[in-house]
Order: structure tokens, then C-alpha cells, then sequence
């Protein structure tokens, strides 16, 4: 139409120019224009790939010969204006080629693209069934055809399948199967079907693109008469190829971050072929197996496995199988939690970290805020990437970012990195996010600038603008500057690269100015941005900036963009206000449905977090680490029987919500809804007009009491049913009348609760209305199983309503594992009792029971099996508690958290029915109900069961109350109607520092309202400065401190206690000679503290020998002042020649040489105002001796080896001392032989000097002479040669202990007998000497002592020392202490013995 009106717009035009001279300027459809590079290109190429149409070949040369015509019609016309009007007909030719080559441009364009999505549709895709197989049931010898339809591209292999096995017509008989494939359509023809044709068919279609599968069974059946329905060969096989369904549902998984989780399915039975394609889907997204993620189905499960969950793997999680009329599929929530936070109050790890906008050197990065704070506000978010494949984390930002989306910069062009972030508040730093997927940083507007062309079927052009702009040197300035972001930390610049561009690669610089001013300043000088992207961050707060970009390359740079609008900084992102209208509804008995309205003005969150708290607790608990996009949710996991209150906060890039206004609470227990169908019908009795039926209840009851039963009945003779009852029968035993005798009845029913009338049950099997006249008796009913545990269970059942020939007399029943039909009788011996307890059972396996009647006749038909049941104790369960309340009641009591509102706790004993009422109580409170024995005895022992009403799971236990059960709470409640208060710690003594006497015992924690009679010889005392009585109520404290214990103290000390109803009473009786011990003790330290007040010794009076002989008396005072005085007495009388030290407290008594006549008491006495302390020396007897020994034992070490001096009377052997006393003896031995003083031998000493004279030396005097030294103790003997020989100065004898000066030796300190009471401290101390100084090692019963804990060594110069705090008997034995030098060793021993207390030490029995 459009050329038609062209063509007679040009005879018009032809017509008017031939006709007049006046020159028209001629129109065309389309004006000239010129054509870039590029175009034409495009055009060319499209002249390559286009080819035209074969009508607008005509068209166009009927068009040129019709403008020859009217030139030729023109020339017979013989005008003047003929040459004229053949100028302007050229002339329009030429334009109007050249509109046409714009219109063939355009045309080629469109014809391109067209070709394009042509080609496009052609290219491969997988086959599709658009249509698949059918379900067919024939019967035997017709014929039948399966037919689908599928889309694939390029068209696929097809091949048919029958039970997996190919079909191959070739090889079937002749004619029996005829497949054919035209325009997709795929059918298979199976002709004069028999019963081996009922089979699964199956078409299979591939092609490279993938491959599709449709399936299809066909049933053929056979004619029998009247019983070819369900009785029929054909029926029997398809029960046995039935398609497997989901055994349980899905339930919710709860996991932990970074852990793994395994989501399983369970099948009923083994997959069919078709079903094998199980498909898992997360939130609607297909699920693949990964390197992370495992799908698996074995032995009838399906498992989905995630190595290392993250809370990206939080979601709705479904299984879908294929069936033959579509899919089945089950769906679940699986939680993923926050793992454990390295420090204590940190948030928990961001989730869903995605890459947007991604350019050369930069990309916008985005996340969601995590659902837990971790009690405090989040401060912002730490960036960090690292390049593929390396786990070299590079932080991107240095302060934290306040919202969840940030401009990453300073990217390489080219390369693969991923990222992750981590939430921070005041506690601590967060565990990272998941990473991102792996992104690469490439240039965004590459394939804008690349045009392809596709061409011979495949193939391709490809035509790069930047080849076309080669003519561009310095770059034009970028357009269309704007800020696609602003945040409060940052501004995101955008612009539009220049068009066009060049050849040569651009960077761009940005300038910033303030809104108003013309000042602009570079921000990026040193980092030229390589794309149309740019962040600018640390912006002042609240000022407006304009911004404006040059571009640069090789050759210079651009002139600056126009500026942008302005935009000011810092601008907070607000938060979304929280969802309203949040409710929550009951579910089921573990969860709860809230839903809430969205949020309106067309905001849209990134999804909701929900969180609960328990009532009564201030802890709100996260339901979902993932935030849900919908506005309904169902919270799993919840305690039955609880009751909850919710709320909600929404999620946006800003953050977290305030937290939506608090559900109302809600007790979580299942919604109520309408029952499920009845099922197991049974005949129980049949009369010739009427039958007696019984049916199970629902597996479903809604939440609430079953209120009754609606019952239908049908004569199979008839077609419709009728009512038999028009009000609920309460009821699951109805007896129908007016029947007709030999009739075929079936049964159906239905139940109805609060909530309404709920399904309709499949009818029950064909009774027959016959009476029954059999001997035995009938089927019993209603055979149930309650308290199932591991191994065990209880099986109930109801005695047969008919009785045949005589009353029941017992009762057989048999067990078979489900899926096997062997029943075995269980009980060999009948029971008389309608209830059994099966022990024995094999944990996890299900069973099925069912019970026989039987009676004098014999044994009646079987029951119904009772449902199957697991032998296993489901979580959760709970025991019957058997305890004394605080009243001091007996109680038995059962808690049932899944009892419903309308549920009753029916107690029994014995399974006889109710306990007796006048001997028990019942109270129920909550989801607790207790039975409480009124007057426990005897007749109370039994076995007590409880059983939860109208409850859909089994929810009973039971317990056994035995005579010893019995005794233990009357016992304990005696104790509680009669309590005692619990002694922790009796009468204790202790005598303070000061001689107080401190009187105390401790019992358990008392009240505050706790009460203390404290009487003293029948007399109550109360708390006097004297007698000051402490009462502790908290920690049970009685304490008595009397401050001068005296014989007025002497006597009984009861303290009474009385707390509530507890009470007791304590006595100590202080007399005699615990009185006398505890009085001596008061009194001694109370003279000791009256002395530490003033000057005292706290270090007694002792002595010690010098080397040089001399004899020091030592002791040590303390508290002293400069008027205090110190005075030495001996026997009584003061003694001068002491020395004090008033600076150490330290007083020397030095004896330079002891004699007899310095045998006595020492007394050292130190005094002043304040008071005075002596202490005293007892040197007289033992101890003098004791001196004496010491002092010889140190004289004969001080003597010098033997001297030979001549004299005029003869020769004198001698040896020099420090001090020579009597004490010491001495003895002269020539050769071996003592010799006595005659004549010629003179034996005498001095004080220093011990000496033996021989007056006139012969030859027979010549020999060997000894000095033995003996100091009481021990001796020393000196030798030397009168024959002139070696002179030997140092001998080493038998017994000898002073061989070489130097050696290691135990000069002083330890005793022979050391005695000691039992948690004192033991200190042994001891004097050591050698040169070089000697190791020392410590023994206990020749055993190397180890000092710690108790043991402790202290070593000062030559004084060893060692404690044993608080001895114990097992410290008793022998000690010894071992010296050692190269020059020698020495060991010193003390025995210690340990005695108990009041014990009297051996030995001190006499004393």
C-alpha cells in the first residue's frame, strides 16, 4: 500500500511538470543523508548475509520500466519541455535510488535481526517433552498406542523401552510394534495386546544438548467373570510394581556454622526406574553435587551432604521425585547457626557477600547484616579480598563501613579475586563471611562496543568500533557525570565514556568542587582511573560538592565533562521500619506460624529476621541466620508446652530494624484441625438383623477430643449409602440394626471434633449379615501398644463382645515383624488378663501384634493387627517420678509437654482401672498431673500407670511401687514433716591469740528467719562484751567467744536451732580435764600476747663452741625501744661482761675459758615500762656435759700432729691444743702398748699443751708413739716415729673422724631421739664444715628425701636446715643427713618418732 502511494504521487508530480513550467522541487518518502564508516561496513556485511527477495526484484523493474514509458508518452507528446522534464526525471531517479538504498539499509537491519532470533530459535536446545506418555489400561487382544510430543533442536535419537529392556520391532513378531517419529509427534503401536504386554514403557530422546525421558504404564487385563476386579492377575501385579513414597516427612535440621550437616530422606520402598531422577532444590535453585555438596540416594534414602555449612546454606530445602502422574516433593527448613565467637560478645559473620557492577579497576561489593549483634550495636563492617585460588587476605578499608554495600578500588584489570567481610562492634571482631563467588575484573563496555554478525549457519563477524576511530586523537570529554551512590561513607561517581572515543586506551581524572564555587580541585592525581567508575570517601558531612572528569590517553587530555548536579555528603541511609501486625498461630506440637503484613510505600527489604524468647526470660533467641523474602514463616524446634512470644526485624542495606511489636504469648501445642478418616474395620458380633462393628480412631485427631463418629452404611446390592446415626456416636463400637440377613454390608466413617467433620474413611471389607453360631469365641479389639521403650512395650486390647460357647478363659498373643507375614505366638501359656507387658524387643525394629480369644471350645479367630509400632524411645519421653513433695506428701507425678488443651492424664494401677479413690489424690497443673497417696502403706504397692488422652502419639509410662520404694519415702518423709537441721561441724575449741576461747560448731545454711537459744548450764546466755555470741544464719555459723575464760566457764554448752520446721539441738560439755587443758592454753597465751607487747625474745637462750674453744651464749629480742635494758644473771645473780646489741636485739654472754665453776642457769633478761621477758640456760648435769663433750671434741680437732723435742732430761713428745680441759681424756701408747707414768715417763699437759716425757731414752725406747684423745664421744689418735724414719703427721685409723682438716664433717645439732605430736612442725638443724664445702643429701629410711610440699630444706653458711610441716605418722622413722668433699664424707642420724594427739610419747611414760 505504501508503494502504491508513492507511485501515484509520482504521475501526480510527472503530470503537473509536463503540464506547466513552473519549476517544482521534487519530494521524496525520505531525505538523503550520509553514512558513517561504520555503517557502511554494516551494510556490506549485511549484503554478505542478506539476500533479496525475488518479488522485490520485480517490483523494482516494473517500477523502472514504468518510468521509461511515461518518458517515451512524454516524447510523443513533442513539448518544449522535453529536454526539461528528462533532467528532472534524472535527477528523481537518483534520489529516489538513493532513499531506496536508505530504505534497503534499514530493511537489511530489520532482515538481520529477524535472521538472528531465527537462527537463534534454530540453534541446539535439549529435548522437552511438550506432551508426555499416558497411563493406559486395556483389556487382553486390543490394541493400544502410546504417543507424546517433543521439542529438541536438532531433532533427536529416539528409542523405546519396555520394563529398561529396548524394544527392537525387528526382533518382536511380526507387526507387533510399529514405531513411528514425524514433526516430533512419537508414537509406539502395540497390537492384540496379551497379559506379557503390562509392563513399564518408557521413550528415551537425545541429542548433543542433553537428553529427556517420559514414562507410562500399561495395564492389561484379563476377564474372570465376576471376580476380574480387584481379585484379578493384572491388580496383583501393579501392588507389587507400586511407585515408592516418602516414608516420613522431612523434618527441620538444625546446624552449626562451618560444620557439617547431612539432610536424608526416607523412602517406603526401593525407587522404580522412572523415579530415579531425585532433584534437591534450596529456596526454588537447583542443587548440583560439588566439591562441597554431595547427592546421593541409597537403600531407600536420599541424603544431601554439606561438607562446611555456611548460613548461605540456610533456606527451604526440597526433594522432588518423579511419579507417574508428575512429582512428589517434601520440603523442610534447615538452620544454619552462628559458630561459636572467638571473644565473647562479638556479632555473628555476615552472609551473602556478592559482586556488582564490575569494571577494569573496580566493582561494587554487597552483603547482608548479620541476624545476631552479639548483645551490643554493630560499628561496621572490615573488607577484606585476595586474589583466586591464594588465601592472602588484603584488607580494602581501614575504618569500618556503616552500611552493607562498598566501592572496591584499585583493582588489576584481568585478574580473579574474591572477598570477604567481617562485623565488628565494641566486644570484638566477628568470624569472616562466606566467600564470593571468584569475579574478574574486565572493561563493561567491551561488548558494546563489538558488533557481531552472524553468517553461514554458525559462523561469525565480528566488527570492533575502535578500529573504526582511528582519526581520534585527543579524547572528547566524558558525559553524563552523576553520583549512582551516596552513602554515609562514601560517594560513587558514574559517567558515560565519549562517543567516540579513539582507538587509544582513556583514563579519567576527577575534579570535586563545592556546590557554588568555581575552585576545583583534582582528587585522583596520583591513581588515574582506568573505567567509567570512581568512589570518593572522607567527604565532609553535610556540604553539597559538585564533580566533573576529563578524559586522557596517549595524546592528551580532554577538555572537563560538564559539572554534575550537586550532591551532598555524609547523608545517612535510614533503616526500614519494622513489619507490623505480627501473629503467631499454633502448628504443630514443636512449632509455631507467625506471619506479619509487609512493609508498605513500596519498600522492599532484603528479607526478615525472626526472633523468640520464652516466657519469663529476657533472652531473645535468633530463629534464622538467613534472612526469609516471604511474610510467613514457621518456627521449628520450640519445647512443647512453653509459651513463647516472637518478633520481627527487618533487613535492608542500612542494617537491621527496630524490632517489630511482640507477639501476643503463645503455649506451643498443635493447631487444632479437623481429624483424619478412621480406619480397621472389624466385625465383633453379627445377628441375623444386625451387626456389631468396631473401627480404629484417627491416626490425626485434630488437637482436640474426638466428640464422636458419623457411621455409613451399604448394601452392595444397592448403589447409594446411608446414614445410620445422625448424631456423633462417642463411642468406636456401634452395633447397626435392621439388616438383611445374607446381605454383603460395607462400613465407612468419619470423626468430628471442635474444628468440624473430618475425612471420610475408605469403606470397610464386605461383611455378611450371618449369624454367628461358632463355639469359639470372637476376635478381640481395639489391640494397642502403650509405653514403647527400647525393648519393650505394654499391649492392650479389649475382650471379644462374642463369647461363643463360654466365658473367655484367656488370651494368646502373636508378634510379626512388619513386612513379614510369620506371626509367632509369643506367650506359651494363655493369660487371663486383657493387657501384656512384650519384653525382649529388638531396638529400632517395627512390629505388629494381634490377639486371640480363647475359651473351653478353643481359640477364636484372630483381632485386627494393632498399628505397626518402632521398639524405640522417642526423645523426649519421660518416666513416671516417684518423690516426697514439701508438705511431706508421697507423690507419683508425669509430665506430658504434648497433652493438648482438652488432653486428660488417666491414671491406673495394676491395669485394673482406676486407683481408689479414698486412698489417692489427684492434681493436675500445666502439663503436669500428680497422684497423691493420701495414707501410704502396704495396700498402695502396685504397678501405676498414666495414659495422655487425644493425643496423636502414644504418650504413657508407668512405674512399679515396691515395699523398699516405699520404706525410703516414708522415710524421707518423716525427715521432711519432722526435718532436722544437718550438722556440718560439731562443738569445736579454739583459743585465740589474745587467750579468748572460741566455742564453735557449723551446720548447714539456714534462713534468715532462722532462730538461736544458746543455754549454758540450764541458764540461756546472751551476747555480752564478755560473752559475745556471733549467730551466721547464711553459712550456719554458732560461735561462742568468751574473753577471760575462767572456773566460772566450766559446765554444759547446748545451742537449740530452729529454721522453719527444722530443728536441732547440740551439746558440749566442758569439764575436768578438758576444761583444765583449754583453761592452761587460755592462759598461757594470754600471758604470751600481754608479753609481745612488750620487749620479748623470739629467740631463746642457747650456747655454741668457737674455734678458738670459747663458749658464746646467744638469744634474740624484739619490740625494743631505747630505754629498754638487757641483764645477764647466772644462778640467780647478775653477771657482767655481756654485750647487747639494741639495733639486731641480739645479747652474747662470751666464756673464753670454760670451767666447772661456770656450770649453772644463764638468764637473760630484757625490760621496760611496758614490761619484761626473760629467757634462760639451763647448764647443769646433761646439758653441762653435753658442753663439755663439744668443747673436747673441738679442742682435740684444734690439736697440732705430734712434736719430738729434745731436752736436757730426755726427749718430750708433745702436741699444742686450743684449751685442754679434765673432761678430756687422754692416752700415750709406745708400739702399740698403753703406757703408764713411772720414772722415766712423765705424762702431763697444760692448757694448751698435752705432752709425755721420756727421761733418759735408751734403744727400747725407740718406736712408734700414740696420743689418743678421747672427748666422750668419739677419739683421735696422733702418732709419731721416735726411730728417725718418715714422721707420718697424718694417719687415717679405723674409727678415726678427723683424718684431714678439710673434710666434710657433722660438727653439731642433730640428736639421737627426736619425739613430736601430730600436725606440728618439725625442724632438725645441724652444723656442717668443709673445705671445699661439702655436698649434702638428706635421707629418710636410706630413701633421698625430695623436698617439696611439705618438706623444705634451708641451707645459711655452715647451718643446715630442715621442716616438715604438720607431721603425720607417716613421717616416723630414721633421718640422716650425708656430707661430702673430695677429702672425705660424714653422715649424722636422728630417729623421729610421731605421737597423736592426748597420745603420751614413748619413752615419757615414766616421767
Amino acid at each position: 500500500h505504501h508503494r502504491e502511494e508513492e507511485q501515484k504521487e509520482e504521475r501526480q508530480q510527472s503530470l503537473q511538470m509536463t503540464s506547466t513550467t513552473r519549476k517544482k522541487k521534487f519530494k521524496t518518502s525520505e531525505e538523503e543523508e550520509t553514512f558513517s564508516l561504520s555503517e557502511l561496513s554494516i551494510a556490506a556485511a549485511l549484503a554478505l548475509t542478506s539476500e533479496i527477495p525475488q518479488d522485490y526484484k520485480i517490483r523494482r523493474e516494473a517500477a523502472i520500466l514504468e518510468l521509461e514509458q511515461r518518458g517515451q508518452k512524454r516524447v510523443r507528446f513533442g513539448n518544449d519541455m522535453e529536454k526539461l522534464e528528462k533532467e528532472v526525471i534524472r535527477n528523481c531517479r537518483l534520489l529516489r535510488l538513493r532513499a531506496d538504498r536508505k530504505a534497503l539499509r534499514r530493511k537489511a537491519v530489520e532482515k538481520a535481526c529477524m535472521e538472528k532470533e531465527y537462527i537463534e530459535l534454530r540453534s541446539g536446545r535439549p529435548p522437552m517433552f511438550w506432551i508426555p506418555l499416558r497411563v493406559h489400561a486395556v483389556w487382553e487382544r486390543m490394541e493400544v498406542k502410546l504417543a507424546c510430543t517433543v521439542l529438541a533442536s536438532p531433532p533427536p535419537r529416539v528409542t523405546w523401552y519396555k520394563n529398561g529392556v529396548r524394544i527392537d520391532p525387528h526382533l518382536a513378531p511380526a507387526g507387533k510394534y510399529k514405531i513411528k517419529n514425524k514433526f516430533g509427534m512419537l508414537t509406539l503401536h502395540i497390537s492384540r495386546c496379551s497379559m506379557e504386554d503390562s509392563a513399564e514403557y518408557s521413550v528415551e530422546v537425545k541429542n548433543q544438548y542433553g537428553e529427556a525421558y517420559s514414562f507410562a504404564t500399561v495395564l492389561v487385563r484379563k476377564y474372570y467373570g465376576k471376580e476380574s476386579g480387584f481379585d484379578s492377575e493384572i491388580y496383583r501385579r501393579s501392588l507389587m510394581a507400586r511407585e515408592a513414597d516418602f516414608a516420613f516427612p522431612l523434618k527441620p535440621l538444625f546446624s552449626r556454622e562451618k560444620e557439617p550437616f547431612t539432610l536424608s530422606c526416607y523412602f517406603s520402598s526401593d525407587l522404580l526406574e522412572h523415579q530415579r531422577d531425585i532433584t534437591w532444590f534450596r529456596d526454588g535453585k537447583l542443587l548440583q553435587n560439588s566439591e562441597c555438596r554431595e547427592l546421593k540416594y541409597q537403600d531407600q534414602e536420599a541424603s544431601l551432604t554439606v561438607s562446611c555449612a555456611y548460613k548461605e546454606d540456610e533456606g527451604f530445602y526440597t526433594i522432588r521425585v518423579p511419579s507417574l502422574d508428575g512429582y512428589k516433593e517434601q520440603t523442610t527448613y534447615v538452620f544454619v547457626r552462628d559458630a561459636a565467637a572467638e571473644t565473647a560478645g562479638a556479632p555473628g559473620s555476615p552472609l551473602n557477600v556478592k559482586c556488582h557492577d564490575v569494571n577494569k579497576d573496580c566493582l561494587i561489593l554487597s552483603w547482608v547484616a548479620p541476624s545476631d549483634n552479639g548483645g551490643s550495636p554493630i560499628l561496621g563492617y572490615y573488607i577484606e579480598r585476595c586474589v583466586a585460588g591464594s588465601q592472602d587476605w588484603v584488607p580494602c578499608n581501614d575504618k569500618p563501613v556503616k552500611t552493607c554495600r562498598y566501592p572496591v578500588l584499585g583493582l588489576a584489570e584481568g585478574q580473579t579475586y574474591q572477598f570477604r567481610v567481617k562485623a565488628v562492634n565494641k566486644k570484638g571482631i566477628s568470624h569472616p563471611s562466606k566467600t564470593s563467588d571468584p569475579v574478574t575484573t574486565y572493561d563493561a563496555s567491551k561488548d558494546k562496543r563489538v558488533t557481531v554478525i552472524p553468517y553461514d549457519e554458525g559462523r561469525t563477524i565480528e566488527i570492533f568500533k575502535d578500529d573504526l576511530e582511528g582519526h581520534i586523537k585527543i579524547p572528547l570529554p566524558p558525559t553524563n557525570v552523576h553520583a549512582s551512590e551516596v552513602r554515609e561513607d562514601y560517594v560513587a561517581l558514574a559517567w558515560d565514556e565519549p562517543d567516540p572515543r579513539g582507538r587509544e586506551p582513556l583514563n579519567y581524572y576527577v575534579e570535586k568542587s563545592i556546590a557554588g564555587s568555581n575552585s576545583w580541585q583534582m582528587v585522583n592525581l596520583d591513581m588515574p582511573v582506568n573505567s567509567p567508575r570512581f568512589a570518593l570517601f572522607d567527604l565532609v558531612k553535610g556540604k553539597s560538592y559538585c564533580f566533573r572528569v576529563r578524559s586522557v590517553n596517549k595524546y592528551g587530555i580532554s577538555e572537563p565533562s560538564l559539572p554534575s548536579e550537586p550532591v551532598t555528603a555524609g547523608a545517612k541511609l535510614a533503616t526500614l521500619p519494622p513489619p507490623s501486625q505480627v501473629l503467631a498461630f499454633r502448628d504443630t506440637k514443636t512449632s509455631v506460624v507467625l506471619q506479619w503484613d509487609k512493609l508498605k510505600d513500596g519498600l522492599e527489604p532484603l528479607g526478615y529476621y525472626i526472633y523468640c524468647r520464652e516466657t519469663g526470660t529476657e533472652e531473645w533467641q535468633t530463629v534464622n541466620n538467613k534472612p526469609v523474602t516471604c511474610n510467613e514463616f514457621t518456627v521449628p524446634g520450640l519445647q512443647p508446652g512453653k509459651e513463647y512470644v516472637f518478633c520481627v526485624k527487618s533487613v535492608s542495606e542500612a542494617g537491621l530494624s527496630e524490632s517489630s511489636p511482640e507477639t501476643d504469648p503463645i503455649v506451643v501445642r498443635q493447631a487444632i484441625a479437623c481429624p483424619s478418616a478412621p480406619h480397621g474395620f472389624v466385625l465383633l458380633n453379627c445377628g441375623k438383623a444386625d451387626m456389631t462393628i468396631g473401627w480404629k480412631p484417627p491416626k490425626r485427631k485434630g488437637g482436640t477430643k474426638i466428640l464422636g463418629y458419623f457411621i455409613d452404611q451399604h448394601d452392595v446390592s444397592e448403589l447409594d449409602w446411608h446414614e445410620v446415626n445422625i448424631q456423633p456416636i462417642p463411642q468406636r463400637v456401634y452395633t447397626v440394626s435392621n439388616l438383611e440377613e445374607g446381605h454383603l454390608y460395607e462400613f465407612r466413617a468419619c470423626a468430628v471434633n471442635m474444628a468440624g467433620v473430618g475425612e471420610v474413611s475408605e469403606p470397610s471389607d464386605l461383611f455378611r449379615c450371618e449369624e454367628w453360631t461358632m463355639p469359639e469365641p470372637g476376635p478381640p479389639y481395639d489391640v494397642k501398644c502403650t509405653e514403647v521403650r527400647d525393648t519393650s512395650l505394654k499391649l492392650h486390647w479389649e475382650a471379644p463382645l462374642y463369647i461363643g460357647a463360654g466365658p473367655v478363659t484367656g488370651y494368646y498373643v502373636d508378634m510379626c515383624e512388619e513386612g513379614s507375614e510369620e506371626w509367632k505366638q509369643i506367650n506359651k501359656q494363655s493369660i487371663a488378663t486383657t493387657h501384656m507387658k512384650v519384653s525382649d524387643l529388638e531396638t529400632g525394629k517395627c512390629y505388629i501384634f494381634r490377639v486371640r480369644a480363647l475359651n473351653k471350645a478353643g481359640i477364636g479367630p484372630p483381632s485386627l493387627p494393632s498399628d505397626p509400632v518402632v521398639a524405640k524411645t522417642k526423645p523426649g519421653t519421660n518416666d513416671i517420678e516417684l518423690g516426697v513433695d514439701e508438705e511431706g506428701f508421697i507423690y507419683m507425678a508425669f509430665e506430658a509437654p504434648e497433652k493438648n488443651d482438652c488432653s486428660e492424664f488417666i491414671w491406673s494401677k495394676d491395669y485394673e482401672g482406676p486407683p481408689d479413690a479414698d486412698r489417692v489424690q489427684t492434681e493436675e497443673k500445666g502439663n503436669k498431673s500428680k497422684l497423691i497417696l493420701k495414707d501410704p502403706s502396704e495396700k498402695d504397692l502396685g504397678i501405676y500407670s498414666v495414659e495422655v488422652t487425644d493425643v496423636d502419639d502414644d504418650i504413657s509410662a508407668s512405674c512399679t511401687l515396691t515395699k523398699e520404694d516405699l520404706d525410703k519415702l516414708l522415710k524421707r518423709s518423716h525427715e521432711i514433716r519432722n526435718p532436722l537441721i544437718k550438722l556440718i561441724s560439731g562443738w569445736n575449741i579454739d583459743v585465740l591469740e589474745k587467750g579468748e576461747v572460741r566455742l564453735w560448731l557449723e551446720v548447714e545454711k539456714l534462713s534468715p528467719n532462722a532462730e538461736l537459744h544458746l543455754i549454758f548450764n540450764d541458764k540461756e546466755l546472751t551476747s555480752t562484751p564478755t560473752h559475745k555470741i556471733n549467730f551466721v544464719k547464711g553459712k550456719g555459723l554458732v560461735e561462742l567467744i568468751i574473753q577471760n575464760f575462767c572456773d566460772d566457764d566450766k559446765g554444759m554448752y547446748t545451742a537449740q536451732l530452729q529454721d522453719g520446721k527444722a530443728k536441732n539441738q547440740f551439746t558440749l560439755v566442758l569439764v575436768d580435764e578438758c576444761f583444765a587443758k583449754v583453761a592452761a592454753e587460755a592462759d598461757a597465751k594470754r600471758r604470751e600476747w600481754k608479753k609481745k607487747q612488750g620487749p620479748h625474745f623470739i629467740e631463746n637462750l642457747k650456747w655454741k663452741v668457737t674455734e678458738n674453744c670459747e663458749v658464746l651464749l646467744t638469744c634474740k629480742a624484739t619490740n625494743l625501744r631505747k630505754d629498754t635494758s638487757f641483764q645477764w644473771f647466772f644462778n640467780k645473780k647478775a653477771r657482767a661482761g655481756g654485750v647487747f646489741d639494741p639495733q639486731t636485739g641480739i645479747g652474747t654472754l662470751r666464756i673464753k675459758k670454760m670451767t666447772k665453776a661456770d656450770e649453772g642457769q644463764y638468764k637473760a633478761l630484757v625490760s621496760d615500762d611496758r614490761g619484761e621477758d626473760y629467757t634462760q640456760l639451763d647448764l647443769t648435769k646433761g646439758a653441762f656435759e653435753d658442753l663439755l663433750k663439744e668443747l673436747c671434741r673441738i679442742s682435740a680437732l684444734s690439736a697440732t700432729p705430734l712434736k719430738i723435742q729434745p731436752t736436757e732430761e730426755g726427749i718430750k713428745i708433745y702436741t699444742d691444743v686450743k684449751y685442754y680441759t679434765d673432761y678430756m681424756k687422754t692416752t700415750w701408747y709406745h708400739k702399740e702398748k698403753q703406757l703408764e707414768s713411772r720414772d722415766r715417763l712423765k705424762a702431763g699437759s697444760t692448757m694448751n699443751q698435752i705432752w709425755l716425757h721420756i727421761l733418759n731414752p735408751t734403744d727400747a725406747d725407740k718406736g712408734k708413739y700414740t696420743l689418743e684423745l678421747f672427748d666422750g664421744n668419739n677419739s683421735r689418735k696422733l702418732s709419731t716415729d721416735l726411730s728417725g724414719q718418715v714422721v707420718r703427721r697424718y694417719v687415717k685409723l679405723k674409727g678415726h673422724i678427723c683424718s684431714f682438716p678439710g673434710r666434710a664433717r657433722v660438727v653439731q645439732g642433730l640428736p639421737d631421739v627426736a619425739t613430736i605430736m601430730e600436725d606440728k612442725t618439725l625442724c632438725l638443724t645441724c652444723c656442717v664444715s668443709g673445705d671445699p664445702y661439702p655436698e649434702i643429701t638428706w635421707f629418710k629410711n636410706e630413701k633421698v628425701i625430695v623436698f617439696k610440699d611439705r618438706y623444705k630444706m634451708d641451707v645459711k653458711g655452715t647451718v643446715v636446715t630442715i621442716t616438715i610441716e604438720k607431721v603425720c605418722n607417716e613421717d616416723t622413722g630414721k633421718y640422716s643427713i650425708y656430707v661430702k668433699n673430695k677429702y672425705g664424707s660424714e653422715t649424722g642420724q636422728v630417729t623421729i618418732s610421731v605421737y597423736k594427739h592426748g597420745e603420751i610419747p614413748t619413752g615419757m611414760e615414766e616421767e
